[in-house]
């Protein structure tokens, strides 16, 4: 997959609305990269991309944010989260056993608990707005980055 490019919110969310579009139900994307670098607008162009017409927000502070329509996506920040047992307090575990898409920001602090076909989205910063962002999974997404 070759590497996508951004220079602003909006692009982000337009990525991130073509990325859901590709989305099924089960399916978890993990999302690596900085304080401050579009993940969450990143999510918000999935939710779009799904069919979800719903304010999308960080969970920073509710751990999980649930976003409903004829899908749904559960939206984790993982950034406080230390441990495994930490980890179960969010109840993550159960969130994969349903047929939402489950987007997890901060996925690096849990890659030991991520299932096996989980799609990663990784965000480099390439200047103050400009965003490098690689996208990785099964055959889906093999053109996503043209």
């Amino acid at each position: 997959m070759g590497a996508l490019y951004s220079r602003s919110e909006e692009e982000t969310e337009r990525l991130g609305e073509r990325l859901g579009k590709l989305l099924r139900p089960g399916d978890v994307v993990a999302f690596t990269g900085g304080l401050g670098m579009g993940k969450t607008c990143f999510v918000r162009g999935m939710a779009r991309g799904m069919g979800l017409d719903v304010p999308v927000y960080s969970p920073t502070f509710s751990l999980v944010n649930e976003y409903r329509g004829e899908k749904a996506l559960y939206h984790f920040d993982m950034y406080r989260i230390g441990d495994l047992d930490d980890l179960y307090s969010t109840g993550f575990f159960d969130y994969l056993d349903t047929d939402a898409v489950l987007a997890v920001e901060w996925s690096e602090n849990i890659a030991g608990a991520l299932p096996e076909h989980t799609i990663t989205v990784a965000f480099a910063r390439d200047g103050d707005e400009a965003r490098t962002i690689t996208v990785k999974g099964d055959g889906r997404f093999a053109d996503f980055g043209d």
